[in-house]
């Protein structure tokens, strides 16, 4: 790619195929039989990644994927519910801020930016507050790139009678979920992450049971779920406006995710892309934030070189001009910057990253890392 076309090292939007990107060069009607048929096969293949289709509902929804979340939150958590939010970064905190503003009861935990939460920690915490109905858990806290112990919490949850909503907007498609294994009543992603879609569509995969009671939860009209999977269901439509041509982007993106190999594959080159990233980056002096054992090989933090002479902004610029865009870091307590390892690259771009990363440090003359 040249520079006029940068290669998006972040956590989504990302990098994109040409194939999926000219998918978008039809225009589509929203109630033409073709493109039902593409929004039923899109439903039908995101379930069978988490073999889902006995279980669950594939539920999409226009917008972001915090619209999904709000959209999950609102329709599944019935409005005498009490949610515990499970938080070690943004995201979580996010999440929570949904339910204060839904009026949702909820009570928080939260660990270190470093720390994930552990079983132990949701057993006891539930087994002191009987009145939670619900528990909320970001599988890959994307503000640092960690990664939660998922199955071992969601089977503490299912022991105590608990319902479990999984954000797992950066992990769904790379890290493996089974919904036959792993317990939930809820899980939420979108299409702008690991499976290299573009942004501007989010999906629920709801328990049936769950959504068949939740009529009349929901605070919204366009983010009620019930809805939206009763109209679908009944027509084959959306009930308004769909984003057609992400939706023909995903479909096309699903097609290169089972060629390439579906769930294993794009896992393999994300964690090899990691790697090189990790190990190139080490040579260079910068430290990643996190340890090896919770690191997810979604997006890694990088702890930001201590020389005065570094300013992210210009740093940024720099890497850019060479022709990869860099993501700032999102921390509170100390300076960082995040490299994402998703998209459509390979472990020869991510090589060439940090070359340019090297490049942009001497030109900056920032020594002191």
């Amino acid at each position: 790619m040249s520079t006029a076309e940068p290669i998006l090292l972040t956590p989504g939007p990302l990098t994109t195929s040409r194939r999926t990107r000219q998918s978008m060069m039809v225009d589509w009607g929203s109630w033409d039989d073709r493109f039902n048929q593409l929004t039923a096969s899109v439903c039908e293949q995101l379930l069978s990644i988490i073999n889902g289709a006995d279980s669950h509902h594939c539920v999409p929804l226009q917008g972001s994927g915090t619209f999904a979340v709000e959209a999950a939150i609102g329709t599944l958590v019935p409005r005498d519910g009490k949610v515990l939010v499970l938080i070690n970064g943004a995201y979580g905190k996010r999440l929570a801020k949904i339910c204060e503003v839904l009026d949702r009861s909820f009570s928080t935990f939260e660990t270190a930016e470093d720390e994930p939460t552990t079983a132990a920690d949701v057993d006891r915490l539930l087994r002191a507050d009987p009145g939670i109905t619900h528990v909320a858990l970001i599988h890959c806290e994307t503000s640092t790139g960690i990664l939660n112990p998922l199955p071992q919490i969601a089977q503490v949850i299912a022991q105590q009678g608990k319902r479990l909503i999984i954000d797992a907007m950066s992990s769904f498609g790379a890290l493996p979920i089974d919904a036959q294994q792993v317990p939930f009543d809820a899980l939420i992603a979108a299409s702008g992450k690991c499976l290299e879609g573009v942004p501007g569509m989010g999906f629920v995969f709801a328990r049936k049971e769950s959504l068949a009671t939740a009529a009349g939860n929901s605070h919204s009209l366009a983010m009620d779920l019930f809805d939206q999977h009763t109209y679908m269901a009944k027509t084959g439509q959306w009930r308004f406006t769909p984003p057609t041509h992400v939706v023909a982007a995903l479909h096309e993106a699903l097609l290169q995710y089972h060629e390439e190999g579906g769930l294993p594959a794009r896992h393999q080159r994300y964690a090899n892309n990691c790697q090189v990233l990790l190990d190139d980056m080490a040579k260079l002096g910068l430290r990643s934030f996190l340890p090896a054992a919770i690191q997810a090989p979604i997006i890694v933090t990088f702890h930001a070189p201590k020389d005065p002479r570094y300013q992210f902004k210009e740093f940024y610029e720099r890497v850019k001009a060479k022709g990869f865009i860099l993501y700032p870091g999102k921390l509170t307590q100390v300076e960082t910057f995040r490299v994402g390892c998703i998209g459509h690259v390979n472990p020869p771009q991510m090589h060439a990253a940090v070359a340019a990363i090297a490049q942009v440090l001497q030109e900056m003359e920032v020594f002191e890392i």
